[in-house]
């Protein structure tokens, strides 16, 4: 999917979404009847092509080739982490993050091995959206985004820019570009394959599941793993 795509798909759905307030039994989640509805939307497009792509990208490509290709996507990612840290100014961050990407480049073939976590150079994941937190910017109602899945509103406004900072789309050709989104869409599927079916087969609720985990998970990013004790999600939002 190119990158104007998926902004549309994030313009449209927060349109949508802005027309159907409806009542929620979580307050952070108001709009719950397009969520679902987008939630299921993007089921049937995962059990129709993502799933079956993916397992068979598992089946014909060796384990230390798909580890490679996933070292290599996130040599790149490290890139716009990176920038991240630093517009949050966290400096150390920032220069472990450049030397990851350094060392792993040069030493690494280009980000296919890994070379920087056997130096214990820690990996650090920072999108827009945690740049837009840090700076005190309140999350708003959770969005399930058509094809993109679980984000909040602040997420969602921020999804262009990741897009626009990604550093595949600094490639010039349109052909590598594409073919190195569909690979990192790929590859983040084939992790999820095992994750995905036990969720559905043990939650009572999985879209429940899938938002409260995702809040979750984005809490603790924000915070780097240290969030406040305390929250009021009904009074200012998920942070």
């Amino acid at each position: 999917m190119t990158k104007k795509a998926l902004s549309l798909a994030v313009v449209i759905s927060l349109f949508l979404q802005g027309c159907a307030t409806v009542k929620s039994a979580d307050a952070r989640d108001p709009w719950e009847s397009m969520n679902r509805s987008v939630y299921n939307f993007n089921d049937s497009v995962d059990a129709a092509v993502l799933k079956p792509v993916a397992k068979a990208y598992v089946a014909v490509l060796p384990s230390p080739v798909r580890t490679g290709i996933h070292n290599f996507l996130g040599n790149l990612g490290d890139v716009w982490s990176m920038a991240n840290s630093a517009l949050q100014l966290k400096g150390q961050a920032a220069v472990e993050t450049f030397m990851r990407i350094s060392v792993n480049t040069v030493i690494g073939l280009g980000g296919v091995l890994d070379v920087a976590s056997e130096m214990r150079l820690e990996k650090r994941k920072e999108d827009f959206g945690q740049t837009l937190g840090y700076w005190g910017v309140k999350s708003g109602p959770y969005v399930m985004l058509p094809l993109l899945g679980p984000s909040t509103l602040r997420d969602a406004l921020g999804t262009p820019i990741d897009m626009k900072g990604n550093a595949v789309q600094q490639f010039n050709d349109t052909a590598t570009r594409n073919v190195l989104t569909a690979t990192r869409v790929i590859d983040t599927r084939a992790g999820l394959i095992k994750t995905v079916d036990v969720v559905k087969d043990a939650a009572l609720d999985p879209y429940s599941f899938l938002r409260d985990a995702y809040l979750q998970k984005r809490e603790n990013d924000i915070y780097d793993g240290n969030p406040p004790s305390r929250f009021d999600y009904g009074d200012s939002g998920t942070p």
